[in-house]
């Protein structure tokens, strides 16, 4: 997938939402979006699906590594199993790796992330 991912204030997180094109193995091309919500965790950070109610996916743990900051969690989808891991880097960017395996699918998501644009703070 190639598109924007954008976070938004949200209460006491942040919304993020990812929208962009999306190219299959067999060359088959289509739009694509997903949304969570953020919420800051005393050890790191909780990943909600953006539904009502909110669903947890995971929680992440974060520790400082010699290259930025990393954390982990994991998420049962009934069969499936979702094992991800953040990485935040002294650049700016970060990347999230999603390792997904049971019966129903089998695939690994890699996504970085760069900022492209700051918006410039509202005024009032």
């Amino acid at each position: 997938m190639s598109g924007i991912a954008r976070f938004t204030r949200l209460g006491c997180g942040l919304h993020y939402r990812e929208e962009g094109l999306t190219r299959l193995a067999n060359g088959q091309l289509f739009n694509a979006h997903r949304e969570y919500c953020f919420e800051r965790q005393p050890q790191g950070f909780a990943v909600f699906f953006a539904e009502m109610p909110p669903r947890l996916f995971h929680r992440i743990d974060i520790t400082a590594t010699g290259a930025g900051l990393r954390g982990s969690g994991a998420h049962l989808s009934t069969p499936d199993t979702y094992d991800s891991t953040y990485e935040f880097l002294p650049d700016g960017t970060f990347v999230t790796r999603h390792e997904v395996r049971g019966p129903r699918k089998a695939y690994t998501s890699i996504s970085t992330f760069r900022r492209v644009s700051c918006p410039p703070p509202s005024s009032g």
